[in-house]
């Protein structure tokens, strides 16, 4: 889909380069900009020795080709330059300072290439005393922009960030930015900036709850299993120590359904649970008599009850389980690669597919510097040059 679209990536770890290796799976020719240390996702794993490969980066960073150029060098920096000079997009995370220092902000690039499209990555965005911050997604996406209060009940210690979580809502929204920008040049001819950042990714995946907050200045906080509003709206736990969620909807009685499911129709009778106003009051007790009956039950017993009453529910799988559900596989949520050492194995897949369509990793990710010499012939220079750019250490 995206065939011809060549994208130039300078950024490390995480949101950045995510965007570009989804856009790398859909068609785009993504170069990798690196320094001669590398992204530090390149030691991920460093001081676990035991393990071979890097799952990590390879997710991040299949398809692409690398350089290394060190900008801080002139002669590094006009490789850049020159790279950039037919490319249509320029993907980076690099904090703005740092950036304005090597004359390689918007302004300055836009000048030279007003037709290159400028997507910025950030903590924070690129105004007020936040845009020059460093930041992670635990601390921008889950801590500032809400997410992990959202989470947290009262008078409780608040949930940690799994790794690299918000910055796959910034990747998405990235993508999704990118491309509207490019179709925008179609019409204009002209690049522009574009910008997304953690924080505004965090804002908008609880954007019910920022909703309610902004309207009426209140939100309820997140709360126990035994502490929700609707006890029926929570999860179970089986007899094989598996939680099962169950999602009612609107306008349905799936109070009886699931009563039936887990063979405890009396409860039905009980003057407590007999209504939607009496269990919002016995939130407690009912929780604790559905415990009963689930109890009783394992995954393999009450999934198809479930399914068969047309209930919203799901497992509560962890990764081990979700890597063996075969909805996932229908779904086509995982993609079998071959790293740059031959090594065969699956990974997560893009968030989209096209049937019919070569939408997965068209190569692994690369070796350090494993493409330098190629693009920068791509670029005009011939080995002679190369050669001096190397010698110089503005290029490896």
């Amino acid at each position: 889909m995206l065939e011809g679209l060549k994208i130039v990536e300078f950024a490390t770890y995480v949101a950045g380069p995510s965007a570009a290796a989804v856009m790398s799976d859909w068609g785009a020719d993504v170069i990798k900009i690196e320094s001669g240390r590398g992204d530090p996702t390149r030691r991920t794993f460093a001081g676990l020795p035991h393990l071979e490969g890097n799952p990590v980066f390879e997710f991040e960073n299949h398809g692409k080709r690398g350089v290394v150029l060190d900008i801080a060098k002139p002669a590094g920096r006009e490789a850049l330059l020159r790279i950039l000079g037919d490319a249509d997009v320029f993907l980076t995370n690099v904090r703005p300072a740092a950036l304005r220092r090597a004359k390689l902000d918007f302004e300055s690039l836009n000048a030279l290439l007003p037709q290159l499209i400028y997507v910025s990555v950030t903590g924070y965005g690129l105004r007020g005393e936040g845009a020059d911050l460093p930041a992670f997604d635990q601390a921008a996406y889950w801590s500032r922009g809400g997410v992990a209060g959202s989470l947290t009940p009262k008078g409780h210690e608040p949930p940690l960030c799994r790794p690299a979580m918000g910055d796959a809502a910034c990747a998405l929204a990235t993508v999704s930015a990118t491309l509207s920008a490019v179709i925008e040049r179609l019409r204009t001819g002209r690049g522009r900036l574009v910008e997304t950042s953690l924080i505004r990714a965090g804002v908008y995946s609880i954007g019910w709850d920022m909703a309610i907050q902004l309207k009426w200045d209140r939100l309820g906080s997140q709360r126990t299993r035994k502490e929700v509003f609707n006890p029926i709206q929570n999860y179970f736990l089986t007899k094989d120590q598996r939680w099962v969620g169950i999602f009612p909807r609107d306008g349905r009685d799936d109070f009886s359904h699931i009563l039936k499911a887990i063979g405890m129709e009396h409860l039905a009778a009980d003057e407590r649970f007999a209504s939607e106003r009496a269990r919002a009051k016995n939130v407690a007790a009912m929780v604790e008599a559905l415990d009963e009956g689930f109890a009783k039950l394992t995954l393999d017993d009450i999934g198809p009850r479930l399914t068969k009453a047309d209930l919203v529910w799901g497992p509560l799988n962890y990764p081990r389980d979700t890597a063996v559900d075969p909805l996932d596989e229908a779904a086509g949520c995982f993609v079998d690669i071959t790293d740059a050492d031959g090594v065969s194995y699956r990974q997560p897949a893009s968030p989209a597919r096209f049937p019919g369509a070569d939408d997965g990793p068209k190569r692994p990710a690369p070796k350090l510097g494993q493409h330098t010499r190629e693009v920068l012939t791509a670029a005009g220079y011939v080995d002679a040059e190369i050669d001096q750019l190397i010698a110089d250490g503005a290029a490896k």
